[in-house]
């Protein structure tokens, strides 16, 4: 029982954490997607390069009209590939890891990687449940502070070898402070 109250305290104090960078405009991400807004507030507290580096491609238009190639239901929806397969970055230089004991819970945003710890470009997901298994072994970016039901209702797609061919796309990125 004991446990149980522990996990409860991690996800309401991550909450409490994002909620409070939510208030950081220079730092909160507005994403529009055909289902509604979704705001998501970064954490450079956690992971600077990463942050920078959303920051940095949503200013530059990167993620706008880019689409979710990999939806997994009671996972996560995946974005930032612009060429849709998985495969696709930014022309910026891969990240160092920037690892933390964050919780990847509900809403939790992460940056997507290949093998290599450093291989975090452009891409990222939103988790749509509890992934402990990424605990640490991902880049924990931010957090959903608003717009979750957004995100659940990402068209799932045709779905083959787990990549979408007929995605939804972000409509628009933008941070908050410019808007």
């Amino acid at each position: 029982m004991k446990s149980l109250y522990l996990a409860a305290a991690l996800v309401f104090a991550s909450f409490g954490v994002a909620q409070a960078q939510a208030n950081d405009p220079q730092n909160t991400l507005v994403m529009e997607t055909p289902h509604g807004e979704v705001t998501i507030a970064l954490r450079p507290d956690l992971a600077p390069g990463h942050a920078e580096r959303l920051v940095t491609l949503t200013r530059q238009g990167f993620y706008d009209g880019v689409p979710f190639h990999r939806v997994i239901e009671g996972f996560m929806a995946q974005t930032g590939d612009p060429t849709g397969t998985g495969m696709g970055s930014s022309e910026l230089p891969d990240l160092q890891a920037e690892f933390s004991r964050e919780p990847f819970v509900r809403g939790a945003v992460g940056m997507a990687r290949a093998q290599s710890p450093h291989s975090a470009n452009s891409q990222f997901f939103i988790v749509y449940g509890d992934a402990a298994w990424l605990n640490g072994d991902y880049t924990y970016i931010g957090q959903v502070v608003s717009g979750m039901e957004a995100v659940d209702a990402i068209r799932k797609g045709d779905v083959e070898g787990g990549m979408v061919t007929n995605p939804d796309r972000i409509v628009s990125m933008t941070v908050l402070a410019d808007r």
